[in-house]
């Protein structure tokens, strides 16, 4: 029986969303040329596809460079459409989505596999990004069922258990984490509370929330490292580091010395100062680890920012004093506060500039979905700091992530995590991010 997240005397028959995956958005809640269901086209995509693998050009194997000549609102709201449409068709009976077994990466059929929580989360972010909500929208029912069977399953999981599902030996949780599917989760109803829909059951919505944000830390360790980790278990790590946070930011009671400890794990794994990136946690590749640095210091970096910016519009530094511990004592600080802020500053902008290096971008010859994770957590972290180089990043990568869907709507990747449907959720997160800035700017604070 489906115990229903929505009022329904209030619930017409079909409902517009406003999507969200690992959040960002401007102030209004929107930004210019956001992207809604009734806006788009009729008529076919009209640019021509080419070879390519999501992954591969996530990894810099396929150049994106030149690539934003493609990335205009009309290409964007077509692929969208299509993307979104294809994930409709592919939704289980029991609201859920699936990216398949790890022993049966082969299997690309979307209904010939179990539901996850991971995957339904990535799935329901990408519907509200795209803006779908819970009254309007081509996709509404699509959207209440995903909420719906992820909030029944977090529900009955027992309380003594790690994990909020008995779904084992995932895609998904045999490369990022065992745990993945609690912190993608908790991201997702993370957004729902902040987006404020109306017909949502927001006390149901904050107690799973609770339940998710308990599991993530009792699978912290006392490193800050994520227990349970996968082949690229960094990836899970930094991402429950960006779920607790998300959770924080709309209420959650989460403990802030396990917050504290994910982000120093994320941040040690990169030495801005040599250089250094440590990949024992990410499957020996750089992206992974370095992108985790990215998104753990982001925060700190926009609060340094910040603070001197403050200081200067005061008159109390000049105008080209840059970020160093002298200028954050001077703008007010206390010497610790000073150097653990400057610390994060230099962390995020070295490591932000490593990620996008293509020493570091070039990876396998072929890429699976924990690649495009760490590009979108790139990305995400530079809207999170309020960043501006993000946006050439951005639109190149837009560009050819339109260029390689595929005829059907969906995009795929070619090793590791190879699921339709995981796949194309995240290439559906990655075109709409500039939907999400007010939500991920917000983060930030």
């Amino acid at each position: 029986m489906v115990v229903s997240v929505l009022n329904y005397k209030n619930i017409p028959m079909k409902t517009k969303l406003i999507l969200l995956v690992l959040p960002i958005a401007l102030i209004a809640g929107v930004v210019s040329g956001f992207i809604s269901s009734e806006d788009y086209p009729e008529t076919k995509r009209t640019l021509q596809p080419e070879e390519g693998c999501v992954f591969m050009t996530t990894m810099g194997e396929q150049s994106s460079e030149g690539f934003s000549i493609f990335k205009n609102n009309e290409n964007v709201q077509f692929s969208v459409r299509d993307g979104l449409s294809w994930l409709a068709e592919a939704q289980l009976p029991n609201g859920g989505y699936g990216a398949g077994s790890h022993a049966a990466q082969h299997v690309r059929d979307p209904h010939a596999v179990k539901a996850d929580p991971a995957t339904t989360a990535m799935v329901a972010q990408a519907l509200v990004r795209s803006g779908v909500t819970l009254k309007k929208g081509a996709h509404s029912a699509q959207l209440t069922k995903a909420i719906n069977y992820l909030l029944e399953t977090v529900e009955n999981s027992p309380k003594t258990d790690p994990y909020i599902t008995d779904v084992r030996n995932t895609q998904i949780q045999s490369k990022l984490g065992q745990n993945i599917d609690a912190v993608l989760t908790a991201q997702f109803l993370s957004t729902l509370l902040d987006r404020n829909f109306k017909g949502l059951d927001k006390k149901r919505v904050n107690r799973a929330l609770d339940i998710c944000v308990a599991k993530i830390q009792a699978g912290t360790d006392a490193s800050g490292k994520q227990k349970g980790a996968g082949w690229a278990g960094v990836l899970q790590s930094g991402l429950a580091n960006s779920a607790l946070e998300a959770a924080q930011s709309v209420g959650a009671d989460v403990d802030s010395e396990v917050l504290e400890r994910a982000r120093k794990y994320q941040k040690d794994n990169y030495d801005d100062k040599s250089g250094n990136i440590k990949t024992e946690d990410g499957a020996g590749v750089m992206l992974y680890a370095v992108s985790g640095s990215v998104r753990a210091s982001a925060k700190d970096a926009r609060k340094a920012q910040e603070k001197l910016n403050n200081a200067k519009k005061e008159g109390i530094l000049d105008e080209a004093a840059p970020v160093t511990v002298r200028n954050l004592q001077k703008a007010g600080w206390s010497e610790a506060e000073a150097i653990e802020y400057n610390t994060s500053y230099q962390v995020y902008q070295s490591a932000k500039n490593k990620a996008q290096e293509d020493e570091v971008l070039n990876g396998f010859g072929n890429n699976g979905g924990e690649e495009f994770l760490s590009f979108l957590q790139t990305g995400e972290s530079m809207v999170v700091n309020k960043d501006d180089d993000w946006k050439k990043w951005y639109d190149n990568m837009s560009g050819r992530i339109l260029k390689i869907q595929n005829e059907d709507g969906s995009w795929n990747g070619h090793h590791c995590i190879t699921s339709p449907v995981f796949c194309t959720a995240t290439s559906v997160l990655l075109l709409t991010v500039e939907n999400d800035i007010e939500y991920l700017s917000n983060m930030g604070k």
